[in-house]
């Protein structure tokens, strides 16, 4: 699909991402390719994440260009450091005072927004918000479709006497292990792979309340977008389609954006500077280029997971004793209140055959020649990030929908391990030898296999790329009336 032409009166879309690292970043990226189709873009953050957006990429980073503009509104919520964001109390302002400044500032732009394209997450107020506004609302969902089903079904898992849980001891006594087989595209998944908001005793408990009516949602709009592709989660598409008159699939959105020449790019986004709300190191990428095809097991947990010092320690020690080479992201904030500095005699180690660093830019680590496998938390961001590499995983789920994307990725997907709650460094060993080495020869070879799926998706005729040239043509039309 060509570009919109000049003289047609341009669209104008709010972007509003859930402000998690994830989210702002799958949004951003779609934001991105539709203002380069020829739209115009307002993209709001809270103030908390449009100033981590500039530390991390620098004071002009977010001055946008010709028809893409940053803005932000308040959060409510009082900090006392930079990571300090309190969930339960983010949930409660989203939903009690970020309709206000959002109405606010859209009715105060220069250019009348024509439509907005809302997080999933933050539909608890952009659909009212849209109706005061006058104008259209599709929700974008950055999760997989198999992620999003698993909170969609939070209210039937209720209405069976699923969930909440009886009491404390059903985390333990078995009863994680009921298969629920009753959910289209959800095959034998048993309830331990549900997201983690559903393991609640109360009730009235904000996460549990706030996933479910956030997800059921989508029966009060008419356009639902998801970070996926067809060939991936094609039952669950389907499944999507018979609930939501229209849902597009656009990812993965690397893909396509990579399309897009570079002066072109450059020339649209001259100052944008990536997406992250960390400064990305990148002196681990000269690092990887010593290393030898498929040497180099990647270590990332994401931007929330947190873990105990035994547990930092316990994964040292299995990388070391797996004798592979290894590139490890450790966070300044993964262990609470202590420091995540590892024992003074992994240093040897590390000077033979480890990498660490605090942040990095994720997808050219992952598209580099000497990653071979990903030890990840299984976010989706990073999970459709490793598909698009074709680098196989092994999976340590830590919360949300971490637990669905890794069922999906060992059982149906075939490119990975889960790892044990409870960190051993002899499972870590095994499991990385088990990955990296000639045990692994099938999953890497799936992995490949979704790459070139996820190619062929994002090809000009690819079912993603079709998906956004319609995107597009709807929000024309929908701007238009």
């Amino acid at each position: 699909m060509e570009t919109m032409a000049t003289t047609e009166k341009k669209p104008h879309v709010i972007f509003i991402p859930m402000p998690a690292q994830s989210h702002v970043k799958a949004m951003l990226k779609l934001a991105q390719l539709l203002h380069h189709k020829g739209l115009q873009i307002t993209f709001i953050n809270t103030e908390f994440i449009h100033k981590r957006l500039l530390k991390s990429g620098g004071a002009h980073s977010l001055d946008g260009s010709d028809g893409f503009k940053f803005a932000s509104i308040p959060d409510s919520i009082p900090r006392s450091s930079e990571d300090d964001d309190g969930l339960e109390h983010l949930l409660s302002c989203i939903e009690t005072h970020f309709l206000d400044p959002f109405l606010d500032l859209a009715t105060k732009l220069s250019t009348p927004p024509t439509l907005i394209i809302s997080d999933g997450f933050m539909s608890v107020f952009t659909i009212n918000a849209a109706r005061k506004l006058g104008i259209p609302v599709m929700l974008y969902w950055t999760l997989s479709a198999c992620g999003f089903m698993g909170f969609y079904h939070t209210k039937s898992l209720m209405e069976k006497g699923l969930t909440p849980l009886k009491d404390e001891s059903y985390l333990t006594n078995g009863f994680l292990e009921t298969i629920v087989d009753w959910i289209p595209g959800m095959k034998e998944i048993q309830l331990k792979h549900f997201p983690t908001n559903i393991r609640i005793t109360d009730p009235t408990d904000k996460l549990f309340t706030f996933c479910m009516e956030a997800t059921q949602n989508v029966h009060n709009v008419s356009y639902v977008i998801i970070h996926t592709f067809d060939t991936l989660e094609n039952s669950l598409v389907d499944a999507l389609l018979s609930m939501i008159p229209h849902v597009y699939t656009v990812g993965p959105l690397q893909l396509l954006l990579n399309q897009i020449p570079t002066e072109e790019s450059q020339a649209k986004m001259s100052s944008f500077n990536g997406y992250s709300l960390r400064k990305e190191e990148t002196e681990c990428l000269q690092w990887l280029e010593s290393k030898e095809l498929n040497s180099v097991i990647y270590v990332n947990f994401g931007s929330l997971t947190i873990m105990s010092k035994q547990d930092l320690i316990e994964f040292g020690w299995g990388l070391a004793n797996s004798n592979h080479y290894f590139l490890w992201i450790i966070r300044s904030d993964v262990i609470v209140g202590e420091s995540s500095v590892l024992p003074r005699e992994f240093e040897e180690v590390i000077k033979k055959r480890g990498f660490i660093a605090s942040w990095c830019p994720q997808e050219k680590v992952l598209d580099h020649p000497s990653v071979g496998g990903f030890l990840t938390h299984g976010g989706w961001g990073s999970t459709i990030e490793s598909l698009s590499s074709g680098v196989p995983m092994i999976c340590w789920p830590y919360l949300w929908d971490q637990m669905t994307n890794c069922w999906y990725i060992c059982k149906e997907w075939e490119v990975g391990l889960e790892m044990e709650k409870e960190v051993k460094r002899e499972e870590v060993s095994k499991l990385v030898e088990e990955l990296m080495g000639e045990g692994g020869h099938v999953m890497r070879k799936k992995a490949k296999e979704w790459k070139e799926k996820a190619l062929a998706a994002t090809a000009p005729n690819g079912t993603s790329s079709l998906n956004v040239n319609k995107l597009i043509e709807e929000i024309i039309m929908l701007s238009r009336n």
